[in-house]
């Protein structure tokens, strides 16, 4: 008997290839599953309320007034999508250069080059990780390294959440938390402690989560 939870397998059109997928699942993953890459930070596949905050999956959707995110958007039969139309690429490079505009290029030095999030999206979108239109805007906030499992550098931080979500519900440890507010919004630890003063245990399960260098594995 089919479990009613996981939905019926339903056909949907995305950049003119027919794909299947189970109806509700979310538009992001069936995409990747299909071989079809939407420059994504801050989406978990099993987190239940997507984030929805990088601003960088916007898709078209045949029938839908404008963009929508394709990491909140469920797949239902035939569904017709457009991945990469000029309004697309427009509001994920507005997205993209946000991003870039705060994020020091030091990737010959980073832990994470060529396994950066970043990068890649860069790449896709033809754009250069040093800002053209927009001012550089760096945060240099203090590294912490004091733990002997792993580096913290929220200078680099992109802010996508993926480490508190995966501190908090995965791993349910809870030491990762988003401190301050607007432009100086941080990842830190209760009370802005060293990481050595607090229960991680060095799993490295934020640093796999971490899109970029802000978390490495020492």
């Amino acid at each position: 008997m089919k479990d009613e939870k996981q939905g019926r397998i339903i056909s949907l059109t995305i950049d003119g290839k027919t794909s299947e997928a189970r109806e509700g699942q979310k538009l992001l993953w069936v995409a990747l599953e299909h071989g079809i890459y939407i420059p994504h930070l801050c989406a978990i596949q099993e987190r239940e309320t997507p984030e929805a905050s990088c601003r960088l999956c916007f898709v078209e959707v045949k029938g839908k007034p404008g963009p929508v995110m394709a990491c909140a958007e469920g797949v239902f039969e035939g569904m017709e999508v457009e991945t990469e139309t000029p309004r697309v690429l427009r509001l994920r490079r507005r997205a993209a250069e946000l991003l870039i505009a705060s994020h020091p290029a030091d990737c010959p030095r980073c832990g994470k080059n060529r396994r950066c999030e970043l990068q890649r999206i860069a790449q896709k979108l033809k754009l250069k990780l040093k800002p053209r239109r927009l001012r550089f805007l760096p945060r240099p906030l203090p590294v912490d390294s004091s733990h002997p499992a792993l580096l913290l550098d929220p200078g680099k931080c992109l802010l996508c959440g993926r480490c508190v979500w995966v501190c908090r519900e995965r791993v349910k440890c809870g030491v990762l938390h988003f401190t301050h507010r607007g432009f100086d919004t941080r990842i830190s630890t209760f009370l802005g402690l060293p990481l050595s003063q607090t229960r991680c245990t060095g799993c490295l399960a934020c640093v796999r989560a971490c899109p970029v260098g802000a978390l490495v594995e020492k």
